[in-house]
Order: C-alpha cells, then structure tokens, then sequence
C-alpha cells in the first residue's frame, strides 16, 4: 500500500506528468484550486441551498449512504466556472489528446461519521451503458475537504486502467466491479491511497479502478468531480448525460469573479435527481 505522491501544478502539463498519466491511470496535483479558490467554494458549496436540495443518497450495500449531487451541464456559478476554467479544460485536453466537452459534475458529500463508502469500480463500467464506445474519458476530482485516510479518501489500483472494462453488478444502490477478478488484481498492482489537500486534485481515467471507504471520522469529506468526454467520443445514443456540446473555456480568473453571484443568481446547472441518474440502476438485471 501507498500513501499519494503529488507534482505540482504549473499551468501546461509536461509531458512527463501526461506520461504518468497514461502509465499509471492517474496523475495528483497540489494547488489546482488556490486557497482563496477553494476557500469559497467550500463556502458556497456548504452554504447553496440548491445543492443541497437536488442531493440523493447511494447505498453502499452495508446500509450506510454517500450523499451526492449531480449535474450534467456547467453552468454559471461557481462550479461551472472551475468546470469551464482553462487550467482544468485545457490539462484535460491533453491527457485526452482531443477536445473535451463537460459530460457531468458531482459534489460527493461524505459526512462526518454517517458517510457511506464506495465499491471498487470502473467509471466506464457505468458510462459504457450510455452509448459511449471507448474509455476515453478523464475525471478531475478536487478535494474541498482534506481527504485523509480516516475520512474515506479515494483508493486507486495503480495501472488498472490497463486491464479494460470489467463486468460490474449493482450491490446496493452501487455499481461494483466483478469482485473475484478484484481481488485477483489487488494482489499484483499497488493500491495507493489518494490523500489530499483541500484544492489539491487527482485527474483519473475512465477505466482506473477506485473506491474509498466510510467516513468513520469527525470530519467531513466533500469533493467536486468534473467529468470530461472526447469529442471523438461522442455517445451513439441519448442517455441522462449529454453527447458531444461545445464547452465554453473562461480564464481561471472567473473563478473568484463568479463568487459574488453564485449564491444569487438562478441555478442553471441542469441537476439530475435520483431517480434520474441512471449509470448504476441500468445495470441491476446484469450478472457477472
């Protein structure tokens, strides 16, 4: 087991940490949100009434739930405009190696003490439902909360995005990767603990095996994920989340700009409420 170790974002990505990427499924940077970011996106987050009021809970199959919203469109505010800002957009595109457009966003809101954990799984074994014919895909995920072991911070298997997309079956209100093949991969690649900073961020592939456990702590354990598809990627059907719409970039100076409106403004983020979002539920009449 491993703890994460972190490069420092700078803007533009060497192509050293895009080699790392595509080697190991995932690359962690310190400082994507500055501190006065992520300042007021804790703020806001914990304090919108919107969030809160289109959040649902995921069973996690022992009874205890993740709480989450989901959105499929970016919007205005400032969660939008870290989704559009051209520092995420742009290291995006070239881990991608394509234009992105925004496929959704999510803020997991794991509680202090009641905040269930997450199966071992593939987000392509979700997406691949959709009409999404290949893995490329590319998740950021933004602490908002330090993630630390005792809050139930993100588990990733390292290189697991290289074995392809595994069966998953519905425990709970979850999709899981097929667990005996789960197991079999723990014991030959390294499992590393995703530990990280308020603002600090992982940027992971669709095909990167992760989970994380409850939140046994006094802390909370918030973290926005902005999910990215391909334009070549582009779904062949309809499903909840959108095919291929142009993503309008702003400058990361939008960020902090958006503050002062975002809780006044109307809310434009197309939210998805439970019985809406469809990526684990198309998979309950499945078998491994």
């Amino acid at each position: 087991m491993a703890t994460s170790r972190t490069q420092e974002f700078k803007g533009k990505l060497s192509a050293e940490q895009v080699e790392l990427y595509h080697k190991n499924g995932y690359v962690i940077f310190k400082n994507l949100l500055n501190k006065e970011e992520v300042s007021q996106l804790l703020k806001i987050a914990k304090a919108d009434n919107e969030l809160d009021k289109h959040s649902f809970k995921r069973d996690d199959g022992s009874g205890a739930r993740v709480r989450l919203s989901l959105w499929n469109h970016p919007g205005d505010r400032i969660y939008g405009m870290i989704a559009r800002s051209h520092k995420v957009v742009d290291s995006v595109e070239q881990l991608l190696g394509d234009e992105a457009y925004h496929y959704h966003s999510k803020m997991i809101m794991k509680d202090a003490k009641v905040g269930g954990a997450w199966a071992w799984h593939q987000d392509y074994g979700y997406w691949y439902e959709n009409g999404v014919l290949y893995p490329e895909l590319c998740s950021v995920f933004i602490a908002v909360d330090a993630a630390t072991k005792e809050n139930g911070c993100l588990q990733v298997l390292k290189g697991s995005h290289k074995l392809g997309r595994l069966n998953h079956v519905l425990t709970g209100d979850q999709a899981g990767a097929d667990v005996e093949r789960v197991e079999q991969i723990k014991k030959r690649l390294e499992l590393v603990y995703v530990e990280l900073e308020e603002g600090d961020a992982v940027f992971f592939h669709a095909n990167l095996l992760h989970r994380s456990d409850r939140n046994e702590s006094e802390r909370p354990r918030w973290a926005m994920i902005c999910c990215y598809n391909s334009k070549s990627n582009d779904p062949y059907k309809e499903s909840h989340h959108p095919k291929y719409t142009p993503l309008q970039k702003v400058p990361d100076s939008a960020i902090l700009e958006s503050v002062n409106t975002t809780l006044t403004e109307q809310s434009n983020e197309s939210w998805l409420n439970a019985g809406e979002d469809h990526s684990a539920s198309s998979l309950s009449r499945k078998k491994n």
